[in-house]
């Protein structure tokens, strides 16, 4: 384990079965653990530490407040074709959210395209996780995912919306290497501000507000964060909870700001089989890409990059190097083994 000053290189072979005795000690069952840790490693290895294993600590709290429910049976309470809804009974959000992307895979091999709405779920993590598995497999995943009032709606002083994602995969000639596009409606994603916080820095203006609505760059007064491009990033996210909550019988924003609470969250998975739609889709894709790699460079810019390419390098980085985690996390990681009595692997130590 080697690092700079800030941060602790930490090799994913020895974090992902960390995060697994983690999330088992703290109430996971064993397949809930390994799904978890393994869309959590996913994150942190493509640089997306917000989403990362920094979320284990709050995830072992959720269990003991009864947000996540480790004896949930996730099962589909209804359907009509291409369509499938699941009730995940607060599931943790991977074991729900994957449910939902084979769910929807297999009924785009028999559709040609496949819908799958998972409702009650917890935080389903980083959503390109699951558009990449389906891009893996040589189809289009398109995931989104819903969850109570985290942001400021544009032209209010209040939460009015979530932070509500969209991820799109599309695969190429490397099935490992889709075009995987994976953003929030929001400015920044909030596990950013909580990696800030972890990291000791401060956060840009223009990421969040703090709880009389005034703009903040301290992360511990950051109360809400803002939405991406003002009125599009809060209307986006609107649509999303009406695709997401509205549509699957489980609405969350308008019961959160009528009653309060955790509402917890609901996610959908549409997956699209380009054969349907023709031959040499993939040819297509990789030739496009080919076209928007050769453009110009601005200038200062090194390189033009496809949706997902950074992360994917960065991933290669880290599989070599370690993953970079700041001593924060560091410490709360090792607090929680403390407590729950979970030997420190070597590599953590």
């Amino acid at each position: 384990m080697t690092g700079a000053s800030d941060t602790v290189a930490i090799g994913a072979d020895a974090l992902r079965p960390f995060a697994e005795d983690l999330l088992r000690a703290g109430g996971f069952t064993a397949d809930q653990a390994d799904q978890t840790a393994a869309m959590l490693v996913w994150a942190n290895l493509r640089g997306a530490d917000s989403h990362g294993v920094l979320r284990i600590p709050r995830y072992v709290e959720m269990v003991e407040l009864g947000l996540i429910n480790p004896a949930a049976e996730p099962r589909q309470v209804s359907g009509k074709g291409a369509v499938a809804v699941i009730d995940a009974q607060r599931a943790p959000g991977a074991v729900g959210m994957s449910l939902a992307a084979r769910k929807a895979s297999e009924l785009a091999d028999t559709h040609g395209i496949g819908w799958c709405a998972v409702r009650s779920i917890s935080h389903a993590g980083a959503i390109g996780y699951y558009a990449h598995q389906v891009a893996q497999a040589g189809r289009i995943g398109i995931v989104m995912t819903a969850s109570k009032p985290l942001m400021i709606y544009h032209g209010s002083s209040a939460e009015g919306v979530s932070t509500n994602p969209i991820a799109i995969a599309a695969p190429t000639g490397n099935p490992d290497r889709p075009l995987l596009l994976d953003m929030s409606t929001a400015s920044v994603a909030l596990g950013k501000i909580m990696a800030a916080r972890d990291a000791g820095q401060p956060i840009p203006v223009g990421w969040a507000v703090d709880g009389n609505g005034r703009a903040t760059t301290d992360p511990r007064e950051a109360k809400a964060v803002l939405p991406m491009a003002g009125p599009k990033g809060s209307g986006l996210s609107l649509m999303i909870e009406v695709l997401a909550s509205v549509l699957t019988a489980n609405p969350l924003i308008a019961v959160a700001l009528v009653h309060g609470g955790d509402p917890g969250g609901n996610g959908l998975v549409a997956v699209l089989d380009p054969s349907a739609f023709g031959d040499n889709f993939t040819l297509e894709v990789d030739r496009l890409g080919a076209a928007i790699k050769s453009l110009p460079p601005a200038a200062g810019v090194d390189s033009v990059y496809l949706p997902g390419e950074r992360g994917f390098e960065e991933m290669e980085r880290r599989s070599r190097a370690g993953i970079p985690l700041a001593r924060g996390t560091v410490s709360r990681l090792l607090a929680l083994a403390s407590k729950l009595n979970v030997a420190v692997p070597e590599g953590v130590a």
